[in-house]
């Protein structure tokens, strides 16, 4: 005779087989992969008041993050104290001491108006004037009225120059580049100027500070074509 222990005892046995075949554990789940963290916004792009044209904030998403100044490892081996230009990246370095380089971003010459080669910077200017060259004004002969017979642009939020240049000389003469601030802040990055390397105005500023006249100027050799991007 089966006691009334067996039969409970197989009555359970029968109903955890079933629940057994009839549920299954849920696979575990991967967490979710965490956001790559947003580098926070440089507070030196902010408004500047101090400067004798008020420069507006960068638009923050305008500039990419790499294009920011930065202290990154010195990819040039040149002696500290030195510009290099890579109109390739569009980036600037100042190199500095310790296998470091202060990078930022620049625009760059446009195909056809690329230029490469070592110079010094004979001088600088805090919100220069601006002549452009003979070549340009027959390109574009609205800029006529810039011309240095009618004394240039003069300096301005939206004066080309922006608010510092630094005036490249090869073997003492001028070479007509220049390393220059923009107030176009969307063509850092870019290869739209008609050869000078352009910085955004807040980072023009910060350089001008940092070189003294005779510094020397690498712009590499762009390593392709470069156009538009």
């Amino acid at each position: 005779m089966l006691t009334r222990r067996a039969i409970l005892g197989a009555g359970l046995s029968a109903t955890a087989l079933a629940v057994s075949g009839c549920v299954t554990s849920p696979p575990p789940v991967a967490p979710a992969p965490k956001p790559a963290p947003v580098p926070a916004y440089p507070l030196s792009y902010g408004p500047i008041s101090t400067e004798p044209y008020p420069i507006p904030a960068v638009p923050p998403g305008v500039v990419a993050p790499q294009y920011w100044r930065q202290i990154v490892d010195d990819p040039t081996g040149e002696v500290p104290g030195t510009l290099v230009v890579d109109p390739g990246a569009r980036f600037l370095y100042l190199v500095q001491e310790g296998g470091k380089a202060l990078r930022y971003g620049v625009g760059v010459g446009r195909a056809g108006f690329a230029w490469s080669g070592k110079a010094t910077i004979q001088y600088k200017r805090h919100w220069p004037t601006w002549t452009p060259p003979t070549e340009m004004i027959e390109r574009q002969p609205e800029l006529e009225k810039y011309s240095a017979a009618n004394g240039g642009q003069q300096p301005g939020l939206d004066n080309p120059l922006g608010a510092r240049a630094l005036y490249l000389f090869q073997d003492g003469r001028d070479t007509l580049y220049r390393i220059h601030g923009s107030p176009e802040a969307r063509s850092i990055g870019r290869a739209v100027s008609s050869g000078c390397v352009r910085l955004l105005n807040h980072e023009i500023i910060d350089l001008h500070d940092r070189v003294p006249d005779g510094t020397t100027v690498l712009v590499r050799a762009a390593k392709e074509p470069e156009g538009l991007v």
